[in-house]
């Protein structure tokens, strides 16, 4: 049995002192008795979290479990002790049983159309009036999230095209909320938009096909939206290779043009905005600070990106941070996050499951 330890610092949110215990591997904000002092000062901050992520997808696809568990190291070595999984082919549920190990929330396999998503990633509806049920279905699968392709390239029109009609989106909707989830889409044009708002879907990915319009509504609705900051720089490749397809081609790059004064403006009407890099395939995983950094890059505050990547989505994912019987996942920083982002890059301590998985002393 480990022995107490008792950690002091600083929280970088309110700028107060910040004191708790730790035994084997759960929070207590009660004194403990014989508790040795681990830390005496520092900047600390409950474990990163990581919105939109894959740790079941690397180029080539055949991800193993053993492969999967060595992604999801690489993300905790960052500081990433919470990711929620938006689609993966393997099942990747062999990874809770790892004590010291990022938790799971999870949305099973993606929902997509036949030739219309990246080929073996998901599945692939033959009849789109199943969505609903395969829907329930991955819901079942999955950790309370449900994740369905809202656009992608439809080569008969020779551009992005939404997938589903609003009818199909509604029933949808209806089926994850019947089975207690929560959906969300990827989307990177403007036309699916309008119909995934309107159906009522709980997040939104990526987002680039934005307007006022449908941003006000989201603000209504208390839709979220995981904009995959450094993802969308991929946007100028995937346009380079698509010549076959100018339609296509001109959307892409045009969505890469105004994706901050998209999201510069969600986050000035109050849409509630969360860190995801969208790790697996195209990204490397461990990228977290380069997506918090990007959102500085659309009008948030230092302490404010650093908040869209731990303590809001993990009060909007229903997981607990530095609390009372919690599980003890946070960071130990040697400058105030709030001035300078870059010490997440060297952390004294990453602390998970009670383990000190990175220690700079």
């Amino acid at each position: 049995m480990a022995e107490p330890l008792e950690f002091n610092g600083t929280d970088p949110f309110t700028g107060e002192p910040i004191r708790f215990w730790m035994h084997d591997g759960i929070v207590s904000t009660e004194p403990i008795d014989g508790a040795n002092v681990a830390v005496g000062r520092g900047w600390i901050v409950p474990g990163l979290v990581d919105a939109h992520n894959h740790v079941g997808i690397a180029p080539g696809l055949g991800v193993t479990i053993e492969q999967a568990r060595g992604l999801a190291r690489k993300d905790l070595q960052a500081g990433t002790m919470l990711i929620r999984e938006v689609g993966s082919p393997v099942d990747t549920h062999p990874l809770d049983a790892d004590a010291h190990g990022p938790r799971f929330v999870r949305s099973g396999k993606h929902i997509a159309r036949p030739k219309r998503y990246l080929r073996d990633y998901g599945v692939e509806l033959d009849d789109p009036d199943q969505l609903a049920a395969e829907v329930a279905t991955q819901a079942k699968a999955g950790d309370g999230w449900v994740k369905l392709v809202g656009d992608w390239i439809d080569r008969e029109v020779g551009d992005l095209a939404p997938l589903w009609t609003r009818e199909q989106l509604d029933a949808a909707v209806a089926a994850a909320h019947e089975n207690g989830a929560r959906i969300t889409a990827h989307v990177f044009g403007a036309d699916a938009l309008p119909d995934i708002i309107g159906a009522g879907f709980d997040s939104v990915e990526h987002g680039t096909g934005l307007d006022e319009d449908l941003i006000d509504e989201m603000v209504r609705r208390d839709i979220a939206l995981v904009p995959t900051l450094i993802q969308l720089e991929t946007f100028p490749d995937i346009a380079a290779g698509a010549d076959r397809f100018p339609k296509y081609k001109a959307n892409m790059l045009a969505l890469h043009a105004g994706r901050k004064d998209v999201f510069a403006q969600a986050r000035e009407a109050g849409v509630r905005i969360y860190a995801g890099t969208d790790a697996g395939g195209t990204i490397e995983h461990g990228r977290i600070v380069d997506e918090i950094e990007a959102l500085v890059g659309i009008g948030l505050s230092p302490i404010e990106a650093l908040a869209a990547a731990s303590t809001a989505p993990r009060s909007w994912l229903g997981v607990p941070g530095i609390e009372h019987g919690a599980r003890a996942d946070f960071l130990v920083l040697d400058s105030d996050p709030a001035e300078d982002l870059s010490t997440l890059r060297r952390p004294l301590h990453v602390v998970c499951g009670g383990e000190r998985v990175v220690s700079a002393v």
